[in-house]
């Protein structure tokens, strides 16, 4: 994915989300200090871009059939989550990133907790 003039690049169950405003009033009208919203054990945000997934080990077929081409890339398991959907995600296993004024969080997939999907 491109910000700006740069490129990054998630590895394996990695997934990039914009950090989401969150609501800074209780359901019962209290104002909510900004200390107690950033400090909120989940948290949502809008997923941007995504890992390539956890990587399966390659098989081993040298000795059974040598005349199978060898792959140079390996096999991944795909993530559930995808570019678009609305991510409420556990904030301690979330790192913060900043690039070009742009404040996104990386969290490996198994922090995301609920995945919101528009239907097409």
């Amino acid at each position: 994915m491109m910000i700006g003039k740069k490129e990054i690049v998630l590895v394996n169950d990695r997934v990039l989300l914009k950090h989401e405003k969150p609501d800074e009033r209780t359901h019962g009208g209290l104002y909510l200090p900004q200390t107690a919203i950033e400090k909120a054990t989940a948290q949502t945000g809008r997923i941007v871009a995504v890992g390539p997934g956890l990587p399966i080990p390659a098989m081993d077929r040298s000795d059974d059939e040598p005349w199978r081409e060898q792959a140079t890339t390996g096999n991944y398991l795909a993530l559930q989550a995808q570019v678009g959907d609305l991510a409420l995600y556990v904030r301690e296993h979330a790192v913060d990133v900043k690039t070009d004024g742009e404040d996104y969080v990386v969290v490996p997939q198994s922090a995301l907790l609920v995945l919101l999907r528009e239907e097409e």
